[in-house]
């Protein structure tokens, strides 16, 4: 099954979208938050980020929800320094990662076609 990470600059946020991605989206999904640095505060940690896809990797890959510009940065770090075929999704974090976590609860889901599930939130309207 394809992991999600959601990194957010905030532990918090992090937890939180996973919390309602699994319950609104994909109880099935394999989702693990990254968020906050190493010291609790507001920023990302490579570390984590890297522990984060180790988690949800099973061997068919992970797809990477980010917040912010360095979260992507950090993101890029953690990924060439493991194993796991990764990619990011360029999306929106909460509705992309609730996308994403439908998908991946699917018996056919790949990473392209959870990658493609996230950033199609990116089109999502919430008033017209």
């Amino acid at each position: 099954m394809v992991g999600l990470v959601v990194v957010s600059h905030s532990q918090k946020a992090a937890e939180g979208i996973c919390d309602i991605a699994a319950q609104m989206g994909g109880s099935d999904a394999r989702i693990e938050p990254a968020g906050g640095d190493p010291d609790g505060g507001i920023g990302t940690s490579v570390d984590r980020i890297e522990d984060a896809i180790d988690a949800a990797d099973d061997g068919d890959g992970v797809v990477v929800l980010v917040d912010l510009g360095s979260a992507v940065m950090n993101a890029e770090v953690a990924m060439e320094m493991g194993d796991a075929t990764v990619r990011i999704a360029d999306a929106p974090i909460l509705e992309g990662a609730l996308n994403a976590a439908v998908e991946a609860s699917g018996s056919k889901a790949t990473l392209d076609s959870v990658v493609e599930s996230a950033e199609e939130a990116r089109e999502y309207r919430k008033l017209n």
